[in-house]
């Protein structure tokens, strides 16, 4: 059998403010990222060449699509100025219409995933976005009215969210098993391109020692042991819980899982950043196109330094790889 093709990646430098353009091309510089799939880049080549320069790096260029070397593709907004370590509608406008062309390129069937370097929401907001993150806005653009949820990734362990970015006294009214359902196959799919070959899933209660039997609360009887249920004797995933959440992540920690689904913002960030707070990429879980980016922002105060760690965006780069080869997969299937 003829080996599978590299898959394609539409690469954005992000937020060109801040560390993006340097972390992008110290990333392709590093030995074997261009021979894991191919590249296409959204910079121009003069802009290319001088993120190049100020990180001390030289990375081989291609005129089209290939592996061992980037394909510069352009930017609707190339080489437009913006002030560096400062938010401006230049720079969000930059970020937004790059991630509107990786989108169209997806769409178009050139690339198979996404990666973005950091962005800066004050800058995008000002830009004219008004959805609350850019998992909303990616939706919006895509036309797209499923479940999502943003996983967020540490070595060793995955999250997904059943709830995300509203008020806590509002999490329980949006719990309902087939929410909960949704989050733990949509875990199980992207822990799956990450390369685990049988993910095991925890699911965190809601309530305080998971509801001591209704006792606190019956959301863990009503909706999300219910959903762990359809997961694990429909789906076929391995899945348990629901765990009180004070103790589930220590046993995350040690090893017993690779994916936790939390219900709410805070009880998945809190653990996950305790345990690997420069290490975290975030996936914008549920669209139909994979998207990764390294969890941490734009780093004003070390802009131009080259000591921002390269680890979260390497992971995020090796995440949209495994994405973006299932994508590939599935096309040509």
């Amino acid at each position: 059998m003829m080996p599978a093709p590299a898959p394609r990646i539409a690469m954005t430098f992000g937020d060109f403010s801040g560390i993006g353009p340097e972390l992008a091309v110290r990333l392709l510089a590093e030995p074997g990222n261009l021979d894991k799939a191919q590249v296409l880049a959204l910079v121009s080549r003069e802009e290319f060449d001088r993120a190049c320069a100020a990180a001390g790096v030289t990375v081989p260029v291609a005129d089209s699509p290939t592996t061992g070397a980037v394909n510069l593709v352009g930017s609707p907004r190339q080489d437009i100025e913006v002030e560096v370590a400062k938010t401006s509608v230049a720079a969000g406008a930059r970020v937004m219409e790059d991630l509107e062309k990786a989108l169209a390129m997806f769409k178009d069937g050139q690339v198979d995933s996404i990666m973005f370097l950091p962005l800066n929401k004050t800058s995008l907001h000002l830009a004219g976005m008004h959805e609350e993150d850019e998992l909303r806005w990616f939706a919006k653009e895509l036309g797209f009215d499923g479940f999502t949820s943003e996983l967020n990734f540490v070595p060793g362990l995955t999250t997904s969210r059943v709830t995300s970015h509203i008020p806590i006294s509002e999490v329980a009214q949006h719990i309902s098993a087939g929410r909960v359902r949704q989050a733990i196959q949509l875990l199980n799919q992207v822990v799956l391109g990450t390369g685990v070959d049988k993910p095991r899933i925890a699911v965190a209660a809601l309530n305080p020692h998971a509801g001591e039997n209704g006792q606190f609360g019956c959301e863990e009887i009503d909706h999300i042991a219910p959903g762990v249920e359809l997961a694990r004797e429909v789906d076929g995933i391995d899945v348990k819980g629901p765990f009180p959440s004070d103790t589930l992540f220590i046993k995350a920690r040690d090893g017993q899982f690779d994916g936790v689904v939390t219900m709410y913002h805070d009880q998945g960030q809190i653990a996950v950043k305790l345990m690997g707070f420069d290490k975290g990429v975030t996936v914008q879980g549920g669209l139909p196109v994979p998207i990764a980016t390294p969890a941490h922002g734009t780093a004003y105060e070390i802009v131009g330094k080259n000591v921002a760690h390269l680890g979260p965006s390497q992971r995020a780069f090796d995440i949209s790889v495994g994405l973006g080869a299932q994508t590939a997969e599935s096309r040509t299937a």
